[in-house]
């Protein structure tokens, strides 16, 4: 009995697609502009906040520090930086129009490092010349970097040379 029940529905549902389709096949042709295609858009990422522009903000620049003293780098770059790196704890440093507060890095090979963990900035100075890094994407920012003093022979103004000057 079941197996009849089913072969009737299934037959039903033939006959019945089987005009249906023979009806859409007879329906008349438009003679109008065919519809454009429609052209598949790129679903667009959804943001959860959306951000206003500030241009005032986003194009913000940070003053070199008064009393900075400029460093040259290979390539022509170069950066400002305001302390004293014979006693200070944190210097200022001015690069690509703002300014990062680098506190002194404890370090066993004698060079003065000055890194902030939150921006990623990194000052390393030895003798004869800085670096300047970026942590965020492991580039070096800055090569070869000298001040004026240095670049006529004095070494880096930094805390190893002081202690060698006074023993």
């Amino acid at each position: 009995m079941k197996k009849l029940m089913i072969a009737a529905v299934i037959g039903a549902l033939s006959t019945t697609m089987l005009s249906v389709a023979t009806d859409a096949a007879a329906q008349p042709a438009t003679t109008t502009k065919p519809a454009a295609k429609a052209v598949a858009k790129r679903p667009q990422p959804r943001r959860l906040i959306k951000r206003k522009e500030n241009p005032a903000k986003e194009a913000k620049v940070d003053p070199v520090p008064e009393g900075a003293e400029k460093w040259a780098c290979k390539d022509g770059l170069a950066f400002e930086m305001k302390g004293d790196m014979k006693r200070d704890q944190i210097v200022t440093v001015h690069w690509a129009n703002k300014n990062y507060n680098l506190p002194r890095e404890a370090t066993t090979t004698g060079a003065d490092r000055f890194h902030d963990a939150a921006t990623g900035m990194d000052l390393v100075v030895i003798p004869t010349k800085a670096m300047l890094f970026q942590d965020k994407d492991s580039s070096r920012l800055a090569d070869e970097c000298k001040t004026m003093a240095m670049m006529q022979g004095a070494p880096a103004p930094t805390q190893s040379n002081a202690i060698n000057r006074a023993n």
